[in-house]
């Protein structure tokens, strides 16, 4: 039988017991992200690890498909009212978020209504640049930002009678070189990932040639595109006269190509540096880097390359512990040696100058050789108008009618005019209408 003293102690020890419950019931913030595979691995490491060094808040990494998927399937879930805090968005999609009135809390206040340090010069400017508005202010917190380079398996180049450590550095190079590793028995010489950003947006920006009006659409949203031009056109015209003979080998939109390239199929790649932790979790062979290649008959090239990649937007509408959360996982997040550990494992560019220089004193350079090539290639030259980056609304989109229209050529369907100027008309329509739907 409980006596009053007793009844008060366990009482007592209840609440206590209770309090110690609520001290350890942590936040969750939800963050829904695009990276599958080994990438995605890495992501659910740095969460972990942050989850680890505080007891308050806990990030919750959700895999919502690819990076349309994910972007279209966090505007649908704000409109729901079940909205992450944190959503992972590719670049082509910042002209979508910018013009999502009343959905974003961008994350220049989120850092100093929450009382985060923050400072956004000490970002590359080539990052900062394409997620800041007209006054500068940086929208999305840089997370993961990559830029298209060549890859080529170096065993193949020995057995071809190839300078393993001399990758192409122009275009009629790497036909040449196609041509001797096709006669030494590979099949197929490159392929390419994300068929776009590789033969029409970083192909442009190498060569300092617009794709579009008003610095391609930095300059706002009444813009149209520019990309049935003679570089593009005559681009497009080798890569069809390539495929013939499989010199090229299309692989399909997205990284679906990388088979080829895992497999010795094709001897060379060009596509994103953060394929790197795919090829190497997957390939069995020594592995080169290079820059893009570049026309060498056209004036200005090259010039530097553009980003890829993705940043992470914060939404509106959650609760406020949430956001503090959000602003202390984004502090996290910007420290040098967690951003070091993320290039050096992803092939990422180290967002920050602290991470390069970091990674540079650790000596990751030096025990692997080539892994600079997209910083040294990105800051190759002062970025122009024509090479800092595109924002053009719809661009998803964009794409598929750029990459269908590609196909169409390759397969023989279209000349590459024709495609082109299919291409263009098109997606101009697509800049119209986002234009008027957003006044």
């Amino acid at each position: 039988m409980w006596t009053r003293t007793g009844r008060a102690l366990a009482a007592g020890v209840l609440g206590l017991g209770l309090l110690a419950g609520q001290a350890r019931a942590e936040v969750e913030i939800q963050w829904w992200h695009a990276m599958s595979g080994p990438l995605g691995e890495k992501l659910e490491k740095i969460a972990s690890d942050f989850n680890a060094s505080q007891g308050e808040y806990k990030i919750v990494p959700v895999f919502k498909g690819s990076y349309p998927e994910t972007m279209t399937g966090a505007i649908a879930a704000f409109r729901a009212k079940q909205q992450p805090a944190i959503v992972q968005v590719f670049e082509v999609g910042t002209a979508t978020m910018m013009a999502a009135k009343g959905a974003v809390y961008p994350v220049y206040k989120l850092m100093a209504e929450q009382g985060e340090p923050f400072a956004p010069k000490a970002y590359l400017p080539a990052v900062t640049g394409y997620y800041s508005d007209t006054q500068g202010n940086l929208l999305s917190f840089p997370f993961n930002s990559s830029t298209t380079i060549l890859y080529y398996n170096k065993d193949l180049f020995q057995k071809a009678g190839l300078d393993p450590a001399v990758p192409p550095k122009t275009w009629p190079e790497l036909e040449a070189m196609a041509k001797k590793l096709q006669a030494s028995g590979v099949p197929c010489g490159f392929t390419t990932q994300w068929p776009s950003w590789v033969n029409v947006e970083n192909l442009s920006a190498f060569h300092n040639v617009p794709i579009g009006t008003k610095q391609n659409g930095m300059g706002g949203l009444d813009t149209q595109l520019t990309i049935s031009n003679t570089l593009v056109q005559h681009h497009w015209e080798k890569l069809a006269e390539w495929q013939k003979s499989r010199l090229f080998d299309y692989g399909g939109r997205q990284a679906k190509a990388d088979p080829k390239f895992f497999s010795g199929e094709c001897a060379m790649s060009i596509g994103s540096s953060a394929a790197r932790a795919a090829i190497l979790a997957n390939a069995k062979f020594d592995l080169g880097y290079g820059m893009i290649p570049y026309w060498p008959d056209v004036k200005g090239a090259p010039q530097n390359s553009i980003i890829g990649g993705a940043t992470l937007w914060v939404l509106t509408g959650r609760p406020q512990a949430e956001y503090k959360g959000a602003a202390k996982f984004f502090t996290y997040l910007s420290r040098p040696e967690v951003q070091a550990w993320w290039h050096q494992q992803t092939g990422y560019l180290p967002i920050t100058e602290a991470a390069y220089h970091l990674s540079k004193s650790q000596g990751f350079y030096d025990k692997n050789p080539g892994t600079d090539v997209s910083i040294l290639q990105m800051t190759l030259n002062p970025p122009t108008e024509n090479s800092k980056g595109l924002r053009f609304g719809s661009f998803a989109q964009i794409r598929d009618v750029i990459e269908e229209e590609l196909e169409a050529t390759l397969a023989g369907s279209k000349t590459a005019k024709a495609a082109l100027d299919d291409a263009q008309a098109r997606g101009n329509t697509l800049l119209l209408a986002f234009e008027k739907a957003n006044p």
